[in-house]
């Protein structure tokens, strides 16, 4: 159950962010244990002079098509599944949009059921499923 913030600059197409967050999606089935159906993006696009990074900190050098996913995960995952979430995800996205890898930035964050609400003002209970 992630929820993913997606922020970019402005200035890509429709198309694009649609294949950004089918990307981002199919990445997260195949390698972060995530169920089909359970998708929740939410995709920012910011003027430039509000999207603010060091352009080399602790990578080679970041451009204009920098991306910053924050994903909020609901359950742990192992150091291996968040390993090929990184690596997957900058693979994919550099071969269907051509970002480059150093533009590709994950942080991923864990809290508990209990911190999640899918509806109703209920809290999620996952041993009542």
């Amino acid at each position: 159950m992630p929820l993913t913030r997606i922020v970019l600059q402005e200035g890509r197409s429709e198309q694009a962010l649609r294949t950004l967050s089918t990307l981002l999606h199919d990445t997260l089935v195949a390698e972060f244990a995530v169920p089909p159906d359970d998708c929740f993006q939410v995709i920012e696009t910011l003027p430039a002079g509000r999207l603010i990074y060091d352009r080399h900190y602790l990578t080679g050098a970041r451009s204009d098509n920098f991306i910053l996913f924050l994903i909020t995960a609901g359950k742990p995952r192992s150091r291996e599944q968040k390993q090929n979430l990184y690596r997957a995800l900058a693979a994919r996205l550099h071969e269907v949009l051509g970002i480059h890898p150093d533009d590709v930035m994950i942080v991923i964050q864990f809290n508990t059921a209990e911190e999640w609400s899918f509806g109703g003002g209920k809290m999620f209970v996952p041993e009542a499923l």
